[in-house]
């Protein structure tokens, strides 16, 4: 099945569905608003990234979107859609990971974000289309840096604005052992 992921209606249900998730993350990572502004201005930062990536890597022929003329990156939406999934709402991922395990959960987290991307990008070629690699190491490679360092920006953006991972109270404000008081 060839479905073009650049399809205009694509784009849309596609943006409006990552910013559903990032809705969701952002709800269950229990993030303040510090934090949230944080993962998305780190998260803007990632588009014109990820843009300038994808222009190399098809300029190089490790990899370019088939549907694009000439090599050229992917429309604007699909990297608003990458930032707010990718970068944002796996980036307060990242950031709970990290707060729990420091700098292993840091350094697992950045192993798994890229693993996940390229396997990601690997599957998505061979299903949907839309996406062709180059032969060789060269391209996993750069396909796991193209992951990896956006990654390693939105969490730096994010300490930078809202601070160390466990800055935030996360805790809830009644204690668990609270009385109980019966009035008759």
């Amino acid at each position: 099945m060839n479905l073009d992921p650049f399809d205009p209606e694509t784009l849309v249900h596609g943006t409006i569905a990552t910013a559903f998730l990032f809705a969701v993350i952002t709800f269950f990572t229990r993030a303040k608003l510090r934090r949230i502004l944080g993962v998305l201005a780190g998260s803007l930062l990632l588009i014109p990234m990820v843009m300038f990536y994808d222009t190399i890597a098809a300029r190089f022929g490790w990899w370019y979107y088939s549907s694009m003329p000439g090599g050229a990156p992917g429309p604007f939406a699909w990297y608003v859609s990458a930032a707010l999934f990718y970068g944002a709402g796996l980036g307060l991922i990242g950031w709970r990971v990290i707060r729990r395990f420091g700098k292993r959960g840091l350094t697992g987290f950045l192993i798994a974000f890229a693993a996940f991307g390229v396997t990601r990008d690997y599957i998505f070629s061979n299903t949907m289309g839309g996406i062709e690699f180059g032969p060789g190491p060269i391209p996993v490679i750069a396909d796991l840096f193209a992951y990896a360092s956006p990654a390693v920006v939105v969490q730096l953006v994010m300490y930078w604005f809202a601070g160390p991972p466990s800055s935030d109270p996360l805790a809830r404000t009644q204690p668990t052992h609270a009385k109980l008081s019966f009035r008759l």
